[in-house]
Parts: structure tokens; sequence; C-alpha cells
């Protein structure tokens, strides 16, 4: 577990809820829950230092800010939870398009061993 700073709070990165993934892109044969799935879930060795009027940072960014967090309350621990926000991170839409290309392999793959 990461050791604070001074004023610094605890945060986890988690899956994109509703409000995170509506409307993100999706490519045709990968299941939409693939969509909510971040690159960091669950991470939680995290510390995150609140703004200058104590509130804390609305987004988080990793990847020279090609993966998007937002700030979504705290969990029953007191973190702070950041979901993975598909729609505001210019990654995205690449890694749907690699999902996207190993469900097709994976169903010729199939495809070919039900052939046989």
């Amino acid at each position: 577990m990461a050791t604070l700073l001074r004023g610094e709070a605890r945060a986890i990165l988690q899956p994109a809820g509703t409000s995170q993934y509506k409307g993100a892109y999706c490519p045709q044969g990968v299941p939409f829950a693939e969509v909510r799935r971040g690159p960091f879930d669950g991470k939680q060795d995290i510390g995150v230092r609140p703004d200058a009027d104590g509130a804390l940072p609305r987004h988080m960014t990793f990847g020279d800010g090609r993966v998007v967090y937002e700030y979504d309350g705290r969990d029953k621990q007191g973190r702070a939870v950041y979901r993975y926000a598909p729609n505001l991170s210019p990654s995205h839409q690449a890694v749907m398009d690699g999902v996207a290309q190993v469900y097709a392999e994976h169903a010729l793959n199939q495809a070919k061993e039900q052939g046989r």
C-alpha cells in the first residue's frame, strides 16, 4: 500500500459506471460489458491530493492523458473512488478495436474447430 503524503486521500480505480460509459464506443461483436473495463481497474495504492479548496480533482489521468478516470464519490472504507471514463479517454477507441480483433479471432478459431 502506498504511503500517503500529508493531506492526501486514499483512492481506488474502478470500472466505469453508467454515467461514464453511456454512449461510449463499442465495436460490433464485442459485449458492451467490455466498455466498462479500464486498464487500471482495481488499483488501490493511489494517493490523491485535494485542490486548494479541499475538493478532490474531478479527473485522474494516466498514460500521458490517454486514459481518464472520473471521481465518483467515496466508498465504505472512505477511499476516493475514480471510475474509468471511456468517453473521456483518447485511447478508448483503439483499445476497443483491439478487443474486437481478439473476439473475431476467437470466433474464427472456434468455427474452424467445429468444422473439423
